[in-house]
């Protein structure tokens, strides 16, 4: 794909959220939740008015002397492209905001933002502070839904977005990544590894301006865009008043799909998602539990469940991917450390079974989760197949 031209109207807007930041975060002050929403939904010169009477029409004039080459360049030197509303190329699920991004810029590959469709989005958002448990169910969310083909969809912070991100690096797939800062301010600054890695293959986005440093009024406003590029949004850990269960709420009034992980009734971490599911939220235990209710009870898949109630008993499930028709794909299980925690990778290879086994020993160094003494106990390849553990699949984040 070209790298996208935005119009000069769409940007000045970008440009004048970025100028009208803190009188922005003045004006909505602690109150968070949709107050954002509702002020992003008025006109340039109404925001000006309302946020920042003495000095809006002065930064309103100023974008507006601002012609095309003056954004052209401002882009080119942050090494960042625009896609506006008035383009084919814009995803849809955008549209469904009151509070329409006027443009996302962003950095990586425009082509897996553009004409992005809701029923190939999957938001997977959840607590900075998650648990061990929550961050192993998230980076294997984003490991499975990415290999059945959707995009996973976060906000690139600690806990529970960064290892859905990574989940989706992991099956060597794209993902979006949506910033409450300018798309080239990688943030949080610890994740910048992460934001590189994202845009070499996926997508960093923003509807700010490069440049742009992180409000707290820009969280809330960007869980909107987070919402709305997905047909679902999967909340892993949340407290009971989080931020991602205002990313929940928002996703349900546009008649998205919500799933919820289950967790202990005991756990703060999952007091948020267990509220949910209460409320008739999907239960989510895996990537097919989500393929099934996103397209329709098993539609696509990581690999099919069928037969799964009568060949399967407890413990956890997990589903080798199809065969990649260009290349084998390899799913290795096995098991580290003293305690036997169960490791699971998909590598893919045309060099045969001993390729794949050191390619997975490869993939668990990478991790670096513990001790490196790994020990295959399956390997599969071709047509789906069905694995069960004892206890649940052991991936750090």
């Amino acid at each position: 794909m070209t790298t996208p031209h935005s119009c000069p109207d769409c940007l000045r807007r970008s440009w004048l959220l970025s100028l009208l930041g803190p009188y922005l975060e003045t004006a909505i002050g602690g109150s968070g939740g949709r107050r954002p929403g509702e002020l992003l939904a008025l006109t340039n010169p109404e925001l000006a008015a309302t946020v920042a009477p003495d000095s809006g029409g002065r930064l309103l004039a100023e974008v507006e002397d601002r012609d095309e080459r003056w954004f052209s360049e401002r882009l080119e030197e942050a090494g960042c492209w625009a896609i506006c509303r008035h383009q084919e190329a814009y995803p849809i699920g955008l549209r469904d905001l009151d509070a329409t991004p006027a443009a996302l810029i962003g950095r990586g590959e425009p082509s897996v933002v553009a004409a992005l469709e809701p029923h190939r989005g999957i938001a997977v958002v959840g607590s900075r502070r998650a648990t061990s448990y929550g961050r192993e169910v998230a980076r294997g969310l984003g490991s499975e839904l990415s290999t059945s083909g959707l995009v996973v969809v976060s906000g690139l912070a600690f806990g529970i977005d960064a290892c859905a991100h990574r989940g989706a690096l992991d099956a060597g797939a794209p993902t979006i990544a949506v910033l409450g800062s300018g798309p080239d301010i990688p943030y949080p600054a610890a994740h910048r590894t992460l934001w590189r890695q994202i845009a070499e293959t996926g997508a960093v986005v923003s509807e700010l301006a490069p440049g742009s440093i992180p409000w707290r009024w820009s969280f809330p406003a960007r869980n909107r865009i987070i919402a709305a590029l997905a047909g679902m949004t999967v909340v892993v850990e949340a407290a009971a008043r989080s931020g991602s269960l205002l990313t929940a709420d928002l996703a349900a009034d546009l008649g998205r799909d919500l799933g919820a992980v289950p967790g202990p009734v005991s756990s703060r971490a999952s007091a948020g998602p267990n509220e949910l599911l209460a409320g008739g939220a999907c239960v989510v235990r895996d990537g097919q539990d989500v393929l099934d209710a996103l397209l329709d009870a098993g539609a696509a898949s990581t690999a099919g469940r069928s037969g799964a109630s009568e060949s399967s008993s407890e413990g956890s499930r997990l589903y080798a991917p199809q065969a990649d028709a260009a290349e084998p794909a390899y799913t290795v299980v096995g098991h580290y450390g003293q305690g036997h925690i169960p490791y699971v990778t998909t590598v893919h290879t045309y060099n045969g079974p001993e390729a794949a086994l050191d390619l997975a020993h490869k993939a668990f160094e990478a991790h670096e989760v513990g001790d490196l003494e790994l020990q295959i106990v399956s390997l599969f390849h071709g047509e789906p197949r069905l694995v069960d553990f004892d206890e649940p699949l052991g991936r750090d984040c």
